[in-house]
């Protein structure tokens, strides 16, 4: 890669809840180099892991892609957690100038990310559901995000959530609180599980309720919805309507006329199911939305921002370039 060239070189960092992604692009919506490094997630822990995963993702891309970082035109920095604890902002900006070893950055939640990415960092809504799940809107220069709370009381349609409600369903069908579906068998066998209650060793004891391990459950949830779960259908159901009204309150307070139909998009790893897919359209059936495929995974849509922060968007032409480029890049995004 020419890491000189005047037409710029603009890194994005998308991080998740389980996974950060980054990717360098060049002004024509070529996709120099990418890269993967472990969650940026810091809340619960250290700020420092920002620190660590933002230097080996930034060096490990940088270096395949033979450049330095002081050559990148334009960062943007998209943290999981951003903007949650107002104490550590000051802090999570100056991460990735330290990193960079320059200020032309940018850095802001992961929502902006996967707004960027699947509308083209145009106005409208973008709905998330990876790890965690919150949407995100902008109109006419008013931005807003509704949702992600957190796990513990919030994050309707995540992973996590529909995690938890499987792990619940599979506790009530042990119980004979609910009639036994494929869940249990396919929980314990993915599990290990030498009894039912084991569950409780391996969730608490052993995992001590983390977060990452705990979404990733939700995988088995599909799985036994597949095979004809009741339980977990309308698990899923509920996750697709509950993502559709993280849609209709975001449009609801931005201010959108009457008249006007919004383009609403989506992001993250939940929206791969087919069932959750199709009960967030049927649940905005009715409203004003142009529903639209996302254009670009989230680290995409973080390296397209960077540009528009730069002064510097890119063509049409090398938009069109970076989508032919997306789904070979981290497909389905960086989260789960």
């Amino acid at each position: 890669m020419d890491s000189t060239s005047d037409d710029g070189v603009f890194l994005g960092v998308d991080g998740g809840g389980t996974k950060t992604a980054f990717a360098l692009v060049l002004a024509d919506g070529t996709v120099a180099a990418t890269a993967l490094a472990p969650s940026c997630y810091y809340l619960g822990q250290s700020i420092d892991l920002v620190r660590d995963v933002l230097g080996a993702g930034v060096d490990a891309v940088c270096a395949d892609a033979g450049t330095t970082p002081d050559l990148i035109t334009h960062a943007f920095v998209a943290l999981p957690g951003y903007g949650e604890v107002s104490a550590d902002l000051t802090t999570l900006d100056a991460i990735p100038g330290e990193v960079l070893g320059h200020p032309r950055y940018g850095c802001d939640n992961d929502m902006v990310a996967g707004w960027a990415g699947s509308l083209g960092a145009v106005d409208g809504v973008n709905v998330i559901a990876g790890t965690g799940s919150m949407a995100y809107g902008e109109h006419d220069g008013r931005r807003l995000r509704v949702g992600g709370w957190g796990e513990l009381f919030d994050d309707e349609g995540s992973a996590y959530w529909i995690a938890v409600r499987g792990l619940a369903a599979f506790a009530k069908m042990s119980d004979g609180r609910l009639p036994t579906g494929p869940l249990r068998e396919r929980l314990a066998g993915h599990l290990r599980l030498a009894a039912d209650l084991d569950l409780v060793d391996v969730v608490l004891n052993r995992w001590q309720g983390d977060r990452a391990r705990i979404a990733a459950l939700a995988r088995v949830v599909t799985e036994a919805a597949e095979d004809g779960d009741t339980a977990c259908r309308e698990i899923l159901r509920d996750a697709g309507h509950a993502l559709a009204g993280l849609v209709t309150s975001t449009i609801a307070h931005l201010d959108y006329g009457a008249d006007e139909v919004v383009p609403v998009s989506w992001s993250g790893g939940v929206f791969s199911n087919e069932a959750v897919r199709t009960a967030f359209r049927e649940h905005l059936a009715d409203a004003p939305v142009d529903l639209r495929d996302p254009l670009l995974p989230p680290v995409l849509g973080a390296a397209l921002h960077a540009a528009r922060l730069a002064g510097r968007p890119l063509r049409p032409e090398a938009v069109t370039r970076l989508r032919a480029h997306a789904p070979t890049v981290f497909p389905g995004g960086s989260d789960e």
